[in-house]
Parts: structure tokens; C-alpha cells; sequence
């Protein structure tokens, strides 16, 4: 089971070579406030100084620290990336003096034996990304130290937690750092390793608590106890190191670092590992084979590897996942074009069945949020289109002054013994004609939509076109330009529709004449009740104005009689004729029509009323049968002249206008973006691949 680290650093390599993140290895997180010996901790694992060293925030980068354990005999390092069982073999790296050496993933193969240059291209690396203003980021470095004298360890080196911004530092360093800390530990593969000095109170440990936000259970953490000498005389630690003050699942182990002193008496690590065991044997005698520096990198070695053999099987199904899914992700993105002209047509032609399937409701991808395409055009035609032309009032805009002095113009100089069939013409075209602009509108909506389904066809349909941008900016130009030639025809023919309309005004539609029969019949049965309503002493000739009396005050050639008729005959039922000319004549006198221009305020007589009423009926009967017609012609003619001769001649027009040699290179000419993203996603496929043949093989060794 020793082998599963090395396991995991090579999954680490795997994905560091396509710099992602997607997977959340198992790792050792460390944490700690400045000045709480973290950096000590460290070092005293591997045995080397290496860490940069100062006041204030010095690690200011996340440093992905993998401790490889190498044969002393042999000076043997892995080499990922020439022998795919490095993990379990190893071969001579020739080139390499001396029994240890660190590699950079910045730095490629470089190979730094001299632990100094380490340090400097550590602080080298975090001014290059993170400034010389103690800034930090979450960039982090990566690190490998091949050493006999190292366990396998993957650890990661976190800034420690100040509260407090010094010199040029972020007003917010304090948040910074802790979501930076809480990004690292919240992955749940990861084992937090809370540094905590002996010298300070252990309930205000910051390192403890902000451990227990991720991990209220403390099942990932083990607590660290640093600087057991310099705890106040009189004092020791057994009881934290028993567990008594904070209990810690995992444990906690207490360690002796160097003093600053020793460091800059250049004590080694080795030198004050001895030393540390001497303190442990004579302050902690019972204690000392449970704490110690060697002690602790034992235990992380185990717990690490525990840790990752529970981690494995849903590593594996991860890994198994995201590989189906850039799997997925890389086929959407095509592969690299061999043949162009072959690849046009068909990107071409499956435009062309895709537009046309949005429009028939066959399309592979079906819009649930919104009407779109055919349904769309169905909707314009039977709601929005029918309810506009149903709410069109048939004697709208026309008032009974219209219809009235439409009747008496089309009279000319003669009264009138019928209502002038002139009269129903001129006010009928008048109200038909009201009909062609919703149905212009209607084009315009179903013109709208057709552009629309260019836009979802890219969209959904065909994304293949965004490969291309040149291809697809050119098939929308072609489409729409094919829409917008469309566009006039149809107008033009819904013109025609409404003009055929009122070319010929036709009274023998069967419709209307059943409705002027039923009008007549009703006219009639009117007349009769009146007639029984007169006075049976009234001779029935004297109804029509005749005798003497008849021809001064009632009769129909009389405007005065006309008067006097319309105020007797009608009763209180009579409408009114409303006008502004407020020279009203004098009931009796006569009225010189060429002195009131305008009808003057009366009552209508009961000829007029009947002759009104009459023309309104048949106005709103002609009206009701034109609109029927309309509203059954127009979606048929854009049917014909737009949306089926677009669906027709689409393929031939974009073949026609595109697929041409001259085009080829530019048409099909990739963005540097699509590129890209084929690229990434083909190197995350092949990582992933890799990772997934790599937990193969130890199920293959029986290490799981």
C-alpha cells in the first residue's frame, strides 16, 4: 500500500500538465498562523532547508510540496514522461549529482540539486506572479523533492493566518488569506494538518478553528504542536499532547523546530532532529515514541495512505465521468477539416434540412420555453392575425353624418326615391380597405420569425457552424438576403388580395343576398307594424304626404315637411344628428342648403333612420364576408410567396452563392477561440485517459 502515493503524485503530474484543477486530489493541507512553525515542519520532513525565510507573510503562493522516496544506491527518479509505469518503476536519471534534487513544473526537467537555488526560485517564482507588495494569490507552485530520506507526502503549504495587513498590503489581507486557506481544505480529499505553537492557549488556536469550520467532525485533521522548549517555566504540554484541552480525532503530535538562532548558525535539520529527540526522551519520557518529527511524517504517511485508498473508488468514478464528458465535449467540436469542399456541402445542406425541419416542428432539438418556427407561424396566423381582424369593427370610424352624406351625394341633384346603391359601394371600400394593414402586419411578423429560426438553427441545430464564424456570418447573410427579396412579392400579393377585394363590390355573393333577403323581410315587417299603429281614420294614401295640406307641411319634396315629418313620425325614438353650426333654422321657415354647409342639429326623419339602418346592415354583412376571406387568403398567399418558396429554394440559393472554390479557405477558416478549446479539451481527454489507466494498474497490483 506504500505505493499509493506515488500513485496520486503521478495523477498530480497528469493533470499539471494541462493545468487544471478539475480533480480533487488527496493532499495534506497546511495551516497555521505566521511565526507558528509551519515552514520548520516542513523542512524538518524533508530535511532540508528550502523555504524562504523572513517576517511578515512569506508564503504568499500555495506550495504543492510532493515528497518522492527514491533508492539511495541508485539515484533513481521517476520519469513520467518517458515510461508509463514510472510509479512502480524506477530508471537511472543520468545527469543528477548527488543523492537529492528538486524539480519545478515551471521550470520543465530543470533539475536543482543545491537546495539554496530551490529557495531562491521559490521566492523568485512568487514575486513574478504575486508582486513584491506581500500581496497573495492562489496560483500555486509546484514542487517535487526526490530524497531517500522522505516518505511519499503530498503537501501543500499555505500562507499563514495574519489579522493584521503590514507596510503595502491588502487592506482585506486577512479575508484573502482565509478564503484562500478554506479553498484548500474544503476539498474532501484532503488532510488538514492545523500548526498550532505550545507557547500560545490552544482554544484560540486559529488554525484549530478554522480547521473545525470544514471539518466540524475532525475527521481529516491531525493537530501539530510546535516549540515544546519555549513554553514557560513551570509548564509543559502533557496535557495537550494527551488530548485533554482540544480533542483532535487524528491526533496531536508535538515537535522541536530550530530557533532562528540555529538557522542562522546554520544548524541542519538532521542536527536538530537529535536534538529534538533528546528533549522528547527527557521532558516527555512517556510520550516520546508518539511525537517527534519522524513520528509525525510516519503517521502522515499512513494516515495519507488510508486516506487515499478510501478516496480511490470515487476518484475513479470522477475520473470515469469527466472522460465521457470531454468525450462528448471534443465530438461537438468536429474534427480538423481534411476535405473542404465535402465538409461546405454538408454543413450547407444540414442547415438548410435543419431551418426547414424548425419550420415543419420535425427539428432534433425541440425550444420548450417559446413558440418557435412553424408553431410560431401558426400562432400569427390563427391568434394573432384572426383576433386582429375579428376585433376590426365593421362600422368603425364611420358615423351616420358619413352615411348620410354619402347618401345624398351620390343622389346628385334629385331626391332620392331608393338608397343609392352608389352610396353602400364608396362606404364599404371604405371599411374593407381598414383590412390591409393588419394583414401587411401579419408578413411582417411571420418575415420576423423566419429570421428568428436562422438564429435558433445556429443555435441548437447546427453548432458545428461555430467552428466557423466566416461560414456562419455567410449563411445568415444569404439567408436573409433571400428573406428580404421574399419580402415585397408577399406584400406585394396580400396588396393585390385586399385590392381584389374592392375592385368588384359583389351584391350577388350568395352570402350577402341571403342577408338583404333577411334584411328586406325584416324592413318590411316594420312597415306593416307601422302602418297598424296609424289612427284608422287616417286614409291610408294620406301616409304618403298627398292633398293639399300634405304638399305645404308634410310633404317629402319640403325640407320644412321633412322637419315636421321627422319630429311627428319617429316619436321619441328618433336619433339625433349632431353638428357644431349654431345657426340652427327656425321650425317653418326654409333653409337655403347653400348658407348651411354643414347639416344643421336635428332629429333624423323616419326615412332617413331606415335609410341609415339599412346601410349599416349591409355594410356589416359585405364587411363580415370580405374579412372571412381575407383572413383564409392572406396566410395561404404568405404560406406561397414566403415561408414555402424560402423552404423551397433555400438549399439551392446557399449552394449556389457559397460553395464556391474561391470560398473554401476563407468560409472554412476556424476561430482561434474553437481552436483552442478543441485543443484543451483533447489534452484534458488524453489526461484523463491516462489517470484512469493508471488506477487500472493498481487494481492490476492488488495495491486496492
Amino acid at each position: 500500500m506504500e505505493a499509493l502515493i506515488p500513485v496520486i503524485n503521478k495523477l498530480q503530474d497528469v493533470f499539471n500538465t494541462v493545468g487544471a484543477d478539475i480533480i480533487q486530489l488527496p493532499q495534506i493541507a497546511v495551516v497555521g498562523t505566521q511565526s507558528s512553525g509551519k515552514s520548520s515542519v516542513l523542512e524538518a520532513l524533508v530535511g532540508r532547508d528550502l523555504l524562504p525565510r523572513g517576517t511578515g507573510v512569506v508564503t504568499r503562493r500555495p506550495l504543492i510540496l510532493q515528497l518522492v522516496h527514491v533508492d539511495p544506491e541508485d539515484r533513481r527518479k521517476t520519469s513520467e514522461e518517458n515510461d508509463p509505469n514510472a510509479w512502480r518503476n524506477m530508471r537511472l536519471y543520468k545527469g543528477v549529482d548527488g543523492e537529492e534534487w528538486g524539480k519545478f513544473l515551471h521550470t520543465k526537467n530543470k533539475i536543482y540539486t543545491d537546495f539554496d537555488d530551490i529557495r531562491l526560485e521559490i521566492e523568485a517564482e512568487t514575486e513574478r506572479v504575486s508582486g513584491n507588495n506581500k500581496g497573495i494569490t492562489d496560483e500555486p507552485i509546484h514542487l517535487k523533492i526526490f530524497s531517500p530520506h522522505v516518505v511519499n507526502l503530498t503537501l501543500v503549504d499555505l500562507p499563514g493566518i495574519t489579522k493584521v495587513p503590514v507596510g503595502d498590503q491588502p487592506k482585506d489581507i486577512e479575508v484573502q488569506i482565509k478564503d484562500l486557506i478554506v479553498k484548500h481544505i474544503s476539498n474532501p480529499n484532503s488532510i488538514i494538518l492545523a500548526v498550532t505553537a505550545a507557547n500560545t492557549d490552544m482554544a484560540t488556536s486559529e488554525a484549530l478553528k478554522v480547521a473545525r469550520e470544514v471539518d466540524p467532525d475532525g475527521r481529516r485533521t491531525l493537530a501539530v504542536v510546535t516549540k515544546l522548549d519555549l513554553m514557560d517555566a513551570g509548564t509543559d504540554a502533557m496535557d495537550v499532547l494527551m488530548g485533554r484541552v482540544i480533542p483532535v480525532k487524528l491526533g496531536l503530535i508535538g515537535v522541536v523546530n530550530r530557533s532562528q538562532l540555529d538557522i542562522n548558525n546554520k544548524k541542519s535539520v538532521a542536527d536538530a532532529i537529535r536534538d529534538e529527540y533528546a528533549f522528547l526522551q527527557k521532558k516527555y519520557p512517556s510520550l516520546a515514541n508518539r511525537n517527534g518529527t519522524k513520528y509525525l511524517a510516519r503517521t502522515l504517511n499512513r494516515l495519507l495512505m488510508h486516506h487515499i485508498r478510501d478516496c480511490l473508488p470515487e476518484l475513479k468514478t470522477r475520473i470515469n465521468v469527466l472522460a465521457s464528458q470531454y468525450q462528448s465535449l471534443l465530438s461537438s467540436y468536429g474534427e480538423p477539416v481534411e476535405d473542404q469542399s465535402s465538409t461546405l456541402l454538408q454543413l450547407i445542406t444540414k442547415f438548410a434540412a435543419e431551418y426547414c425541419h424548425t419550420i415543419e416542428g420535425t427539428a432534433k432539438y425541440i425550444e420548450t420555453t417559446e413558440l418557435c418556427g412553424g408553431a410560431r407561424i401558426c400562432y400569427i396566423f390563427h391568434e394573432t392575425f384572426g383576433r386582429t381582424l375579428e376585433s376590426v369593427d365593421p362600422l368603425g370610424g364611420l358615423t351616420t353624418i358619413d352615411v348620410l352624406t354619402a347618401i345624398r351625394n351620390a343622389t346628385g341633384p334629385r331626391p332620392a326615391l331608393f338608397v343609392p346603391e352608389v352610396s353602400f359601394e364608396l362606404l364599404v371600400k371604405r371599411q374593407v380597405k381598414r383590412l390591409e394593414e393588419p394583414s401587411l402586419r401579419c408578413v411582417e411578423l411571420v418575415h420576423e420569425e423566419m429570421q428568428r429560426i436562422i438564429q435558433h438553427c445556429s443555435n441548437y441545430s447546427t453548432q458545428e457552424l461555430l467552428r466557423f464564424p466566416k461560414l456562419h456570418d455567410a449563411i445568415v447573410e444569404v439567408v436573409t438576403s433571400l428573406l428580404r427579396k421574399r419580402l415585397p412579392v408577399t406584400n406585394e400579393m396580400v396588396h393585390n388580395l385586399v385590392a381584389i377585394e374592392l375592385a368588384y363590390i359583389n351584391t350577388k355573393h350568395p352570402d350577402f343576398a341571403d342577408a338583404c333577403g333577411l334584411m328586406n323581410n325584416n324592413i318590411e315587417e316594420q312597415r306593416r307594424n307601422r302602418m297598424r299603429e296609424l289612427p284608422s281614420s287616417v286614409p291610408r294614401d294620406k301616409t304618403a304626404g298627398g292633398g293639399p295640406q300634405g304638399d305645404q307641411d308634410g310633404g317629402t319634396g319640403n325640407w320644412r315637411g321633412m322637419l315636421k315629418k321627422g319630429e311627428e313620425g319617429m316619436g321619441g325614438d328618433k336619433s339625433m344628428l349632431q353638428t357644431s353650426n349654431p345657426a340652427s333654422p327656425q321650425r317653418g321657415h326654409a333653409v337655403n342648403l347653400l348658407d348651411v354647409p354643414v347639416p344643421v342639429s336635428r332629429k333624423l326623419s323616419a326615412r332617413e333612420q331606415r335609410d341609415c339602418e339599412v346601410i349599416e346592415r349591409l355594410i356589416k354583412s359585405y364587411f363580415l364576408i370580405v374579412r372571412k376571406n381575407i383572413q383564409d387568403s392572406v396566410p395561404k398567399a404568405v404560406m406561397h410567396f414566403l415561408v414555402n418558396h424560402v423552404k423551397d429554394s433555400l438549399q439551392s440559393e446557399l449552394v449556389g452563392q457559397l460553395y464556391k472554390a474561391g470560398l473554401l479557405d476563407d468560409l472554412l477558416t476556424e476561430s482561434e477561440d474553437m481552436a483552442q478549446r478543441r485543443n484543451e479539451a483533447a489534452d484534458m481527454l488524453k489526461a484523463l485517459q491516462k489517470a484512469s489507466q493508471v488506477i487500472a494498474e493498481i487494481r492490476e497490483t492488488h495495491l486496492w
